[in-house]
């Protein structure tokens, strides 16, 4: 079995009294996208920074790339931050020239026309970044995330701004960057997302894990204690009916969480009885909803754990 791209330790951080991460251990398999989700608040962007050696641990170990020494390996990672960071007043052609100097890209101009082709913005390789909308702006930041053709590539929040269209073509050249051998962390709130894309979904919730594994594995704890179905009733209605704890409304399709002591058959006949059943499946909750089960109400902290006093000094 291949070595991990990232292994993390007993890794603790804390930040005055506030503990972002505690005691996590994690490893990434490579040629894999794993989607690190968790609430506002969890820790995950704190992990993401330790990993980039952008603050240190206070205890454990970060091996990155099979290397202690993460900022000797750092130029074989691409990062997308959340929080964007262009330099608008430059020209797009320019501000890629500048990221493609910084990790050494051989033959920089054909590597940025190639991208910008396939994302739909040579037009725009001479217009200032301050021109251009929020989608292209994210369109650009992903470029320059990727140009330097990076082993492990991190992404937090990659479609956020982006369009249908536009999400549909980052999200296939996402997978085939992990076909041609990337190792992608995929960092979102997006469950439908993270399900569609991920081959493993990590979970840390108040700096702890919770889940690690495929999605069938993680599934596979829960109990097929969930209904699909897409039939003719409300919310209302559907909370009416008899061993039905919670709904979940999704446009035309509703999930019902069911009590053990439900019986389905019965919950179907009444379905029935009140109009078309258009579609019901017994079945595990989706990831969305184990995402809600676990995390529930969390205090009102900081994207990546840190309560607003230590945020101002530490998320720079």
């Amino acid at each position: 079995m291949a070595d991990p791209v990232l292994r993390i330790e007993r890794v603790r951080k804390c930040f005055g009294a506030h503990v972002a991460v505690d005691d996590l251990d994690f490893q990434l398999a490579p040629g894999t996208i794993c989607g690190f989700i968790g609430p506002n608040g969890s820790g995950k962007t704190t992990t993401l920074r330790m990993v980039l050696n952008i603050i240190r641990p206070d205890a454990g170990t970060i091996e990155l790339l099979g290397s202690r020494a993460r900022s000797t390996v750092l130029s074989k990672v691409g990062y997308l931050p959340e929080e964007r960071g262009l330099y608008r007043k430059m020209r797009v052609a320019d501000v890629l020239r500048f990221f493609a100097d910084l990790k050494g890209v051989a033959r920089p101009r054909a590597v940025i026309d190639e991208w910008l082709q396939r994302l739909d913005l040579t037009a725009w390789a001479r217009r200032k970044v301050e021109a251009l909308s929020k989608g292209m702006s994210q369109k650009v930041q992903f470029i320059a995330a990727v140009i330097g053709n990076p082993e492990l590539l991190i992404l937090d929040e990659p479609f956020s701004g982006l369009d249908p269209v536009n999400r549909d073509a980052l999200r296939k050249i996402v997978v085939d960057l992990r076909s041609a051998g990337v190792t992608v962390i995929f960092s979102t709130h997006d469950m439908p997302v993270a399900e569609m894309m991920c081959d493993t979904i990590c979970m840390i919730h108040r700096g702890k894990k919770v889940l690690d594994g495929s999605l069938a594995e993680i599934q596979g704890r829960f109990a097929e204690d969930t209904i699909r179905l897409r039939a003719d009733g409300d919310i209302a209605f559907y909370r009416s009916l008899p061993g039905v704890n919670e709904v979940n409304a999704y446009g035309p399709y509703a999930e019902l969480r069911l009590a053990a002591s439900a019986d389905p058959r019965r919950i179907l006949r009444a379905l029935a009885d009140h109009g078309t059943v258009h579609q019901f499946e017994i079945t595990h909750p989706s990831l969305h909803d184990i995402f809600v089960r676990i995390a529930g109400p969390v205090p009102d902290t900081g994207s990546d754990g840190q309560p607003s006093a230590a945020r101002g000094v530490h998320d720079s």
